[in-house]
């Protein structure tokens, strides 16, 4: 984990110019791009740090994680988001603290959320989790589903889909997950010419610290960047 302030930003300077390398390499710009910090096990003076320096998008992982911090965040400069697998028993702790959930797999989990923003009156923006590497031990609807649930959640009141997210397999090379990135900027691709009712495919979220580069590269506008901006994540 990064100890010092001096590590983050010369750790965010790297990123954004990688960031901006990356989106010119296929004709587009650094603001093209949404530079997302994955921010579990970090401090909130780290993060609020690396809000000072230019940092807008924040992401957690663990609702209790981001409960504990939630008063120390300077949200008035950034957008909070949640990224990681949320149970639906825990969705009233969250909805209306965060911008965006990243991580929506079923009608059960989206109808969830649509209940406690609608008592809240609210909209809240959701992104729909794809398993593109079809692996069992991890969330996300499979491709083959993903046109019916769209289609089932854009009948659900007080949500609004913004896109796909995806984590791809782990791979020992950024470039061996190319075929999982090409494949999720088809899927989003396709989606997005067919106009479905109430479904917008504004973000691709996909790239972590390994392979934002890569993903970029793939088309996605969106990237989820911890460890390369805070370090290794210490979990004792």
């Amino acid at each position: 984990m990064a100890r010092s302030f001096s590590d983050v930003e010369y750790n965010y300077a790297k990123i954004c110019e990688d960031i901006a390398a990356a989106a010119q390499s296929v004709g587009k710009t650094a603001d093209d791009i949404t530079f997302l910090a994955a921010t579990k096990t970090v401090d909130a003076p780290l993060i609020n740090h690396a809000i000072s320096l230019g940092l807008r998008y924040i992401g957690e992982n663990r609702v209790q994680e981001l409960l504990s911090k939630f008063d120390d965040y300077d949200l008035e400069h950034a957008s909070l988001q949640f990224i990681g697998h949320l149970q639906t028993n825990k969705v009233r702790q969250i909805v209306g603290k965060v911008d965006l959930i990243q991580s929506v797999d079923s009608v059960k989990l989206a109808s969830e959320i649509s209940r406690c923003s609608s008592k809240l009156g609210i909209t809240t923006d959701i992104l729909v989790e794809v398993n593109i590497g079809r692996e069992a031990n991890k969330s996300g609807v499979m491709p083959e589903q993903l046109e019916e649930l769209l289609a089932q959640l854009s009948e659900i009141e007080a949500i609004r889909v913004k896109g796909l997210m995806a984590i791809p397999p782990i791979c020992d090379f950024a470039q061996e997950n190319r075929k999982f990135f090409d494949k999720m900027r088809n899927i989003f691709l396709d989606i997005r010419s067919k106009n479905i009712d109430n479904i917008s495919m504004d973000i691709l979220s996909m790239g972590m610290s390994d392979d934002y580069t890569e993903a970029i590269k793939c088309g996605a506008n969106m990237v989820r960047i911890g460890s390369a901006l805070f370090g290794a994540r210490n979990y004792t």
